[in-house]
């Protein structure tokens, strides 16, 4: 998919350019010179809902099409929640890049379907490197391999496009892996513990609370997600 940002020259500082409606940003990399810039909020983002941090967007300013970029950090709110400056990186679409690229997992794993275990997501994003022309936006892992509790899916076993590889995390880093069902308390704590939850500890209390008073329900849980950012700029 095509995605096209516009955008003018801005000369007016952020907090003026906010209080007009409208979105302050930047531009860099790429061999290029620093560029500030203003974008119609809504616009921006209707497009980065689609478009993410993964995809390679067009951008113009002041009608004239500069090239590739990507969305290199988003700054938000602390009160009101919304953005307040976008850092937009170029790309030389001749020269290898680093990006993130989100894990979208599919289909079923039949130790939830059959034996109602819970999915514990680990990795939910990997940083790469390729050429531009090879980035995509996301990367599907199939679920459906999880037969029993003994299986998981690590960095190593990811299938990739051609032309990507991965630098973070290690290949041994557990993606996602289906436990007995756990409680809600359970997967508080796992959230709060991040990446470093100890998996096994997990699924052995889960074992336990089994045999105390029967199945209960479980939710996902979700592991903290690492993010590597390159060169950042202020406005």
């Amino acid at each position: 998919m095509a995605y096209l940002l516009k955008a003018t020259t801005r000369k007016e500082l952020g907090e003026k350019t906010r209080a007009e409606g409208h979105l302050p940003a930047v531009a860099y990399g790429g061999g290029k010179e620093n560029v500030s810039l203003d974008l119609n909020l809504k616009e921006f983002l209707a497009l980065y809902k689609t478009a993410g941090d993964s995809s390679l967007i067009d951008l113009e300013i002041d009608g004239k099409n500069i090239g590739k970029v990507l969305v290199q950090e988003v700054q938000y709110d602390p009160v009101k929640n919304g953005p307040t400056h976008v850092d937009l990186r170029c790309i030389d679409m001749n020269k290898a890049m680093q990006a993130p690229i989100s894990l979208k997992f599919v289909g079923e794993a039949p130790a939830v379907k059959e034996m109602g275990g819970t999915l514990i997501r680990n990795t939910q994003e990997i940083f790469v490197e390729c050429l531009p022309k090879d980035l995509v936006s996301a990367i599907e892992i199939n679920v459906s391999v999880l037969k029993t509790f003994n299986e998981s899916i690590k960095v190593r076993d990811i299938m990739l496009p051609p032309g990507i590889k991965i630098l973070q995390p290690q290949p041994e880093v557990l993606v996602i892996k289906a436990v007995p069902t756990i409680t809600d308390e359970q997967v508080k704590a796992m959230e709060e513990a991040n990446k470093d939850t100890d998996i096994t500890k997990i699924e052995v209390a889960g074992k336990k609370k089994e045999d105390e008073e029967g199945t209960v329900e479980g939710e996902e849980g979700e592991a903290d997600k690492g993010k590597a950012k390159e060169e950042k700029k202020s406005e």
